[in-house]
């Protein structure tokens, strides 16, 4: 008996898309699979691959999803997305003519198996994980410093997410766009709410030299991080509105209205910026200006593994003292319920024990009045007969 081969996935963004058109929310397909809503949605973004009975049954509803919507007359609500003619049609790197600083702003979704994967058999994962991290870091590194307008953050938080990377480094090898994958934590840990309590974070870094990059930055930072987010990456690194949408983990007209207010906002301030094509020149000079570099890939393999190998051992070691105090605890515990004895009070109100001794002068004198009396006394009445 023969087994009939498993429809195709289609990409992360495709599947997202589907989903939106036959107005279905995470919850309900994934109800609808089997799965959790959380493992949907890292599906949609590209950080996991379905497998196994899953994908099939994945593979199977999102193809029925594509046959009803060709099927159907297209009457789902449409978002109008920003100008599609304008930047993603951009090319893999940016440079302004002119400046050869403008290197290095890397659009990273060309960056998958299309740009090495037909040599990924031949590459060990050091070898391939160093070729990711040549050809990203630099440009992830001036596209976070937008995001946080912090270069040592930027270069932090670039590293950590290659750390990440390589501690999940079967998956990420595996995923679609791995450039993608590291993007979207490299801008998570950027835009951390926690960095807030780090000391050295409390104090602003040194402005760019010019007026305008300076303007330009203060009004990109004074922006929501969801805004901010959204407008570096649709004009800055030129993804696509539903491709922008999947990494912000928003919905596509959501996305496009974080997009038409990021814009409104820099116009306003910036009225020679209102044309979006101005506007990703702009940014690529802001973040080359500052010429901020990435580590060597060995050198962030090996702290990364370093890293790994610290939280191991502190894991381990937290794990043997809890058992440790866990047996003491067990041995030195009292077999049976003893009731703690309450402690001694004072109780007030209660006149003092008199003990016994001779009676004084006084107490003789009454004696013998008592006893006299007692003698003296009338006698006892009886009846009388009759």
């Amino acid at each position: 008996m023969t087994q009939s081969p498993a429809a195709p996935l289609p990409p992360p963004t495709e599947r997202r898309r589907l989903r939106e058109a036959a107005s279905l929310t995470r919850a309900q397909l994934a109800s609808r699979v089997g799965v959790t809503s959380e493992k949907v949605r890292r599906w949609e973004t590209g950080r996991a691959t379905p497998r196994g009975r899953k994908a099939a049954k994945y593979a199977r509803l999102l193809n029925s999803l594509g046959r009803g919507r060709e099927l159907t007359s297209p009457h789902a609500p449409h978002v109008t997305a920003p100008e599609p003619d304008e930047p993603a049609r951009r090319s893999a790197v940016a440079v302004r003519p002119g400046r050869s600083r403008g290197r290095g702003w890397v659009r990273a979704r060309t960056v998958g198996p299309r740009r090495y994967g037909d040599a990924a058999d031949a590459l060990t994962p050091d070898q391939a994980f160093d070729a990711l991290y040549s050809f990203c870091a630099p440009a992830l590194v001036r596209q976070t410093y937008l995001l946080t307008g912090r270069r040592e953050l930027a270069r932090e938080s670039v590293e950590r997410a290659f750390h990440i990377a390589w501690q999940q480094w079967p998956e990420v090898a595996c995923d679609r766009d791995p450039a993608g994958w590291v993007r979207a934590v490299a801008y998570d840990c950027a835009l951390s709410p926690w960095h807030r309590f780090r000391l050295r974070h409390r104090h602003p870094e040194p402005p760019p030299p010019d007026a305008f990059d300076r303007a330009l930055l203060d009004t990109l930072l004074k922006l929501p991080p969801s805004y901010r987010r959204t407008l570096l990456l649709y004009d800055g690194v030129g993804l696509g509105l539903p491709e922008t949408a999947a990494e912000t983990e928003a919905s596509t007209r959501a996305a496009a209205n974080r997009l038409v207010h990021a814009r409104e906002a820099v116009a306003e301030r910036l009225p020679e910026l209102a044309d979006p094509e101005v506007l990703h020149w702009r940014l690529v000079e802001l973040a080359s200006i500052e010429r901020l570099r990435a580590a060597k890939p060995l050198v962030v393999r090996r702290s990364g593994e370093r890293r790994a190998r610290l939280w191991t051992r502190a894991a381990i070691a937290f794990t043997v003292a809890l058992i440790g105090t866990t047996v003491l605890t067990v041995r030195t515990a009292p077999a049976r319920y003893e009731p703690p004895v309450p402690a001694g009070e004072t109780v007030q109100g209660v006149p003092p024990r008199v003990a016994p001794g001779p009676l004084s002068e006084k107490e003789q004198k009454l004696r013998k009045k008592l006893r006299k009396e007692q003698q003296r006394g009338p006698d006892r009445l009886l009846p009388q007969p009759r």
